[in-house]
C-alpha cells in the first residue's frame, strides 16, 4: 500500500512539472518592425542579450537604413570587406534572381527609393526620364563577387530588404539550435520560422495568415500548423502610396520596367525550408502573379504557396498551391 501511494505521489509530481512548463517569451522592435520569440529551454535560459547582439551584427551588415552599415558604405562606392551575413544573403538572392529570371533583383534599390518606398525618402523625382536612367544600373548579373568583396557599376544600389528579415529569423533560429533548443518560434514582422512544438500548450505551433485589410486592422481567416519550416507573407495592402489622383501604387517594383507592379494579388504566403527563402520567394511571387507562380512551382516541390487575390467582380479569392496547409 505504501509503495502504491509513493508511486501515485511520484506520478502526481511529474504531472505537476509538465503542467508548469512555460515558454520563454520576449519581444521588441527590430528591422523597422517588431519581433516575438518563444522557445522552451529546460534551463530557462534568457537569451535576450544574445538576440540583441545578433540583430546588431545583421543590421550593421545589411541595413540600408543605417548610414554606416556595410551595405550603405558599398552603395556609396566605398571599399568594404563583406562578412558572412552579407555573403549568405547575397548567395540566396543570386539563387532566386536566377530562378525567377530577374524578377527578384536586389539591385532595384535606387528605383525603390525613387518611388519613395526605401530608406532615402524623396531622393529622386519619379518621372520617366529619371526611372529610365536608374534602370540602367538594375541587373544583378552586372555585379561581380571576388572572395569577400564586390565589383559593381557605380550607380548600382543594393537593397536586400526583401530577404534580410527572413535571414535574421534564420540566424536567431540557428543560434537557438546551437544552444540545444528544439522547440521554438521566431516571428519578425509576421514572417517566421518554427520548430518542434509549443511546449507550454503541448501542441504544434499555430500561426495565422493576415487578412488583406486596407484599414490597417488585423484579422485572420486562415490559421495553420507550422513546424520545421519558415513562412513569409508579401502583401500590397499595407505598404502602398496614393497619388493626388487617387491612384494606388504597390511597393513591389517591376524589375523590368521600374514601375510599381500591376497585380490583382493582395497577399502571397510562402512556406519554405527556411525563413530567408520564404521571404525572397514571397516577394518574387507577388510580382509574378498567380499563373506564373503556378508554372514556377512545377519544379519547386519544396515551396508551398497561398494566394489571396481579387477577381473581376472585385471579390476576394484564395488559392493553395503545392499542398499549402488547409
Amino acid at each position: 500500500m505504501k509503495r502504491l501511494l509513493l508511486a501515485f505521489c511520484v506520478i502526481c509530481c511529474l504531472a505537476c512539472e509538465d503542467y508548469k512548463k512555460e515558454n520563454m517569451s520576449m519581444s521588441g522592435p527590430i528591422f523597422g518592425t517588431g519581433f516575438n520569440i518563444q522557445y522552451y529551454s529546460e534551463s530557462d535560459t534568457n537569451y535576450q542579450k544574445q538576440f540583441d547582439s545578433i540583430f546588431a551584427v545583421i543590421n550593421n551588415s545589411l541595413s540600408t537604413y543605417i548610414p554606416d552599415s556595410d551595405i550603405s558604405k558599398l552603395n556609396r562606392g566605398e571599399t568594404v570587406t563583406m562578412d558572412k551575413h552579407f555573403d549568405n544573403v547575397y548567395q540566396a538572392s543570386k539563387k532566386i534572381f536566377k530562378e525567377t529570371r530577374g524578377i527578384f533583383d536586389p539591385t532595384i534599390g535606387n528605383v525603390v527609393n525613387a518611388w519613395d518606398f526605401g530608406p532615402e525618402e524623396n531622393k529622386f523625382v519619379t518621372d520617366s526620364t529619371t526611372i529610365d536612367s536608374l534602370m540602367k544600373y538594375v541587373n544583378f548579373d552586372k555585379v561581380i563577387k571576388l572572395d569577400n568583396r564586390f565589383i559593381k557599376p557605380e550607380g548600382t544600389y543594393f537593397d536586400f530588404n526583401a530577404i534580410a528579415k527572413g535571414y535574421g529569423i534564420d540566424v536567431i533560429c540557428d543560434f537557438l539550435e546551437s544552444e540545444g533548443v528544439t522547440n521554438y518560434i521566431v516571428d519578425i514582422g509576421g514572417d517566421m520560422r518554427a520548430k518542434g512544438i509549443n511546449v507550454e500548450k503541448s501542441k504544434v505551433w499555430t500561426v495565422g495568415i493576415d487578412d488583406p485589410n486596407f484599414d490597417g486592422s488585423q484579422s485572420y481567416s486562415k490559421v495553420i500548423n507550422l513546424s520545421n519550416k519558415g513562412m513569409a507573407t508579401s502583401g500590397t495592402y499595407r505598404k502602398f502610396k496614393v497619388d493626388e489622383n487617387g491612384n494606388r501604387y504597390a511597393h513591389i517594383i517591376d524589375t523590368k520596367t521600374g514601375y510599381p507592379t500591376k497585380t490583382n494579388v493582395l497577399s502571397v504566403s510562402v512556406i519554405a525550408p527556411n525563413a530567408m527563402l520564404a521571404d525572397g520567394y514571397a516577394t518574387a511571387f507577388q510580382a509574378m502573379g498567380v499563373d506564373s507562380t503556378k508554372d514556377f512551382l512545377k519544379t519547386h516541390d519544396e515551396l508551398k504557396v497561398y494566394f489571396i487575390f481579387l477577381i473581376a467582380n472585385g471579390e476576394l479569392e484564395t488559392l493553395s498551391l503545392n499542398g499549402f496547409p488547409e
